[in-house]
Order: C-alpha cells, then structure tokens, then sequence
C-alpha cells in the first residue's frame, strides 16, 4: 500500500503551496491529496502538475480548518493507505521523505516548545471548547500541534473521527458581540487545536506517541529554542539530524530567509517571499 499526505488549500493562491509541492516532490513520489474550493481552478491546474489529487469542497473559508477532518476522513474511508500525514500547507516545506523514518506509534503528535498556559491562542480555544476545569487539567502539558499529524491507517482514522466527534459536542464558543450580530467568531478558527490536544493528552488512541519540537523528525518553529542549519541550508535539530518537515517557518522569517531562499533557488522557484 501507498502512503499519502494531506493537506487543504481553499481559496489561496496556488503560488503559495509552491514550495510545499516542489519541496514534496523532491523527495517523495507517492499519493498526495488536496481539498479545494470549487472556484480554485487555477489550484486545480497546479495540482495536476504535481501529480496531486484533489477533492471539491463547498466551505467557507473560515470554517475549512476545523471541517476539514470531516473530508479527510471521506477520503480514508474511499481507499485504505500504510501511512498519513495530515498537514497545514501554506507554511510548510520538506526535507527529505516524511515516511523515511522509524515512527514509534500508530498515530505520532509532535511538540511545539511552551505549554498550553503559556500561549494565549491555545488557551483560549481550550477554555472556549472544554471549559476550564478541562484547561486546569491540561495547561501544563506541552502543546502539540494539530498542524502536523502522522500515522498508520487505523491510528488516524481514528484521530479523525475522534475530531469529529469532540468538535461537534465541544463547539467553540463564540463571544456575546459575534452571537448578538449572528456572525463568525475569528477567534475560533483555530479551535481544532484544542480538540487535537485534548486527544493526544488524554492518550484517546491506543499506541500514541509523541516526538519532541528539538529532537523529532519534524519542526514547529514559532517557539523552536534553537534554529540551527546545516552546509545544505536545511533546518537541523539537536542531534544534527536534518528535519524532515519544516512548518511555521514563515513566523521566523528573518532567520529562515537566507536558507530558504537557497533551498528555492536550487527547486527553481522565484525567491520572493
């Protein structure tokens, strides 16, 4: 069986997962998967050139974050695969394969660098979703980031409907000024961080695992202690190991500018920003 990567990319411009792609490419030639919007046809050219597949998805833009798990799951349940990287796609880019590597559990979370009490985002979405007592509960832990999973079939497709179900009993709930005027609350388009986090801390998939932010296999850079590269312009973590998946990089950009334009050049990609 194939492995695959997931990934959205509604209502964006297709330049923007140009460097995810290229950088993907490089390294791994197995199934990838998009979910569009109807109207992204110049995404859906792009993709093709890639050798990517794609579902149509009619979601407001808002709400392709948290709704997202639900087509992710649609998608797994059509064809079985070996292995699964869920991933965010604008802010990230690739090493080396993100399969090539000894993953130690059915689904792997991987951690940022701060705990949940020290970040007002994850805080809020958190207090917003569970409540406080469930916040108390789960402050101290280290955040993981739902921008990045990877694991065997069953392990995700487990995660997925586990999303599912906690994001539809758990609704992220809205300040007094958006229900009074009927409208979206911004705030909450993260909230599926509090749902993945309240998984993977609470160990609600037999076989989890998680891998640290300074040794892993993959980095979240926004609170990454040390950034460290290599002779090849690649991020590297404490053991000198180059990561497989970068992501965030663009919330350091000052320090990942010169590298990254190094790595685009050699993908031939125009190094603007």
């Amino acid at each position: 069986m194939k492995n695959l990567v997931l990934s959205a990319a509604c209502n964006i411009d297709p330049k923007q997962i140009e460097f995810f792609l290229k950088s993907l490419r490089k390294n791994y030639n197995e199934d990838i998967c998009f979910l569009v919007g109807k109207k992204d046809v110049q995404t859906k050219k792009f993709l093709k050139i890639y050798n990517s597949d794609f579902l149509e998805i009619d979601v407001h833009k808002f709400d392709v974050q948290i709704k997202r798990y639900f087509f992710y799951l649609k998608i797994l349940e059509k064809k079985e695969y070996n292995n699964i990287l869920i991933c965010d796609s604008r802010d990230i880019y690739f090493q080396s394969n993100p399969f090539d590597y000894s993953y130690r559990g059915s689904i792997n979370f991987f951690l940022e660098d701060k705990k949940i009490k020290d970040c007002p985002f994850n805080s809020n979405w958190l207090i917003n979703t569970y409540g406080r007592e469930t916040y108390k509960s789960l402050s101290n832990n280290i955040i993981s980031c739902s921008g990045t999973t990877l694991g065997n079939y069953e392990g995700i497709k487990t995660y997925l409907k586990l999303m599912l179900q906690n994001s539809s009993k758990y609704k992220y709930k809205k300040s007094l000024k958006y229900l009074l005027t009927f409208r979206r609350d911004k705030n909450g388009r993260g909230a599926d961080q509090a749902y993945a986090n309240y998984i993977a801390h609470n160990n609600l998939i037999q076989n989890s695992y998680f891998y640290s932010n300074e040794k892993g296999p993959i980095a979240t850079v926004y609170h990454l202690k040390k950034i460290a590269f290599n002779k090849k312009y690649e991020l590297i973590n404490s053991l000198n190991e180059p990561y497989a998946v970068v992501h965030q990089y663009d919330k350091r950009w000052n320090e990942f500018e010169s590298n990254v334009n190094e790595i685009k050049k050699e993908l031939g990609i125009d190094q603007a920003r």
